[in-house]
């Protein structure tokens, strides 16, 4: 018995390594990879600067043909302080750090070497063609990194500061922290391009929002109500989800009534009109959206 114990504890410390530990760093170089390649691949042929100091980079980079992974790591330097003083002190700053250096040298490797890759390069001529792939490829990286406990530094850390401080979401603070940058650009590089620039901040920003929080698998269901019992017990019986319900007063006419909230997946939404308006067709019923649910009946809550 107490051998089985030791094996088991041995499974469970094994298992916990992977997930806090090895998951995350895959996530991180995936994340970091696609970051580099979008960078290459489809911003640096177009002086597309989407702000942050890769953008930044290509800026300097115009000007003087200084090596820009150089330039990229060198100048993430400040964020990195930043970085640990607001997200996560040792463990987030080992994480960006990795993550920064990883950009860095995949952005030297893959300017020498996707020219010999892909026959031609860039692969396409369309500015817009490049902008969104970008925008979608590099976001997708970005959410990845904010999933493994990283950024990839730079005005990221400044976004997501505001973004813990403030509530908003990621595409707008991506817009406060990199606006000035893009304006900057479109001095050096033209108003067009800087156009480019500002469409590919907000679809990064959505790509990241979507990595990062997932696709929205839930809704919140909302029911004011005079009759809550037979409406609870038709959400109960015919969807299996648990609801709760008090009294409430409505401020207008001063009358009292019940408010019942339940919980379902998306493909139940359309049940649960019918199933309302066969118990309480006088209700008052609200659907809001939201990411996920954990807990029973859901995802189950794993320690992080």
């Amino acid at each position: 018995m107490k051998k089985r114990l030791q094996i088991s504890n041995k499974i469970k410390a094994g298992t916990s390594w992977v997930r806090r530990g090895l998951f995350p760093f895959i996530l991180m170089v995936i994340g970091s990879f696609c970051i580099a390649f979008a960078y290459v691949m489809f911003q640096v042929p177009f002086n597309i600067v989407a702000g942050g100091l890769s953008g930044l980079a290509l800026i300097i980079n115009n000007f003087t043909g200084w090596s820009i992974g150089i330039l990229y790591w060198v100048m993430n330097v400040p964020m990195f302080i930043l970085g640990f003083i607001y997200l996560g002190r040792w463990q987030f700053i080992i994480r960006t750090v990795i993550a920064t250096t990883i950009i860095s040298v995949l952005i030297e490797s893959f300017i020498n070497v996707l020219p010999m890759v892909f026959n031609p390069f860039p692969v396409t001529d369309n500015m817009l063609l490049a902008t969104i792939y970008g925008a979608i490829i590099g976001g997708i990286g970005t959410g990845l990194l904010f999933r493994a406990g990283a950024t990839d530094a730079g005005t990221s850390i400044i976004g997501r500061i505001l973004q813990m401080k403030t509530g908003l979401p990621l595409s707008q603070t991506y817009f406060f922290a990199d606006g000035s940058i893009i304006f900057l650009a479109g001095l050096v590089f033209g108003w067009e391009s800087a156009l480019y620039g500002l469409m590919m901040m907000f679809i990064w920003g959505l790509a990241s929002d979507f990595t990062l929080e997932g696709p929205s698998t839930t809704r919140i269901v909302t029911v004011i109500t005079n009759h809550p019992q037979p409406v609870s017990d038709a959400l109960l019986n015919q969807l299996g989800r648990g609801v709760s319900y008090w009294q409430i007063t409505g401020a207008y006419t001063g009358e009292q009534h019940y408010m019942l909230t339940c919980t379902v997946s998306r493909p139940q939404v359309s049940s649960v009109h019918g199933i309302i308006a066969h118990a309480d067709p006088d209700s008052f019923v609200t659907i809001g959206m939201s990411h996920n649910a954990l807990g029973e009946g859901f995802t189950r809550i794993r320690k992080t």
